[in-house]
């Protein structure tokens, strides 16, 4: 019964312990990606597109880098009437951040949050 108790734990502990050692060795390959990066370039090649604009846009919204979110709303705004409310909203704090906010912006006229 002893032998029965200690080999149980023995193989609890052996399975456990193999377990582990295979889940340390996963890499997370899209850990290290930097999505601006990576959409700046399909950008820059040529195949720009509203979804990517608009991910660019709130990329560099939530790492305040307001300089390139007004670049990149005002693009998305450009190809696209903006219906997000939420989008303007970032886009109004980005240029408030740059203390260029007028009310005269095209962009800005009538919007209220609701």
């Amino acid at each position: 019964m002893q032998t029965n108790k200690i080999f149980l734990i023995l193989s609890i502990v052996c399975l456990s312990w193999t377990s582990n050692s295979q889940t340390e060795g996963e890499i997370d390959v899209n850990k290290d990606i930097d999505i601006v990066k990576v959409y700046t370039q399909v950008v820059n090649e040529g195949y720009g597109t509203i979804s990517i604009y608009k991910e660019l846009a709130n990329a560099c919204y939530f790492r305040s880098d307001y300089s390139e979110s007004k670049k990149w709303f005002e693009k998305l705004f450009s190809e696209v009437e903006p219906q997000e409310k939420i989008l303007l909203y970032r886009y109004q704090q980005s240029l408030k951040a740059l203390k260029l906010y007028t009310e005269d912006n095209v962009y800005l006229t009538n919007f209220e949050i609701d």
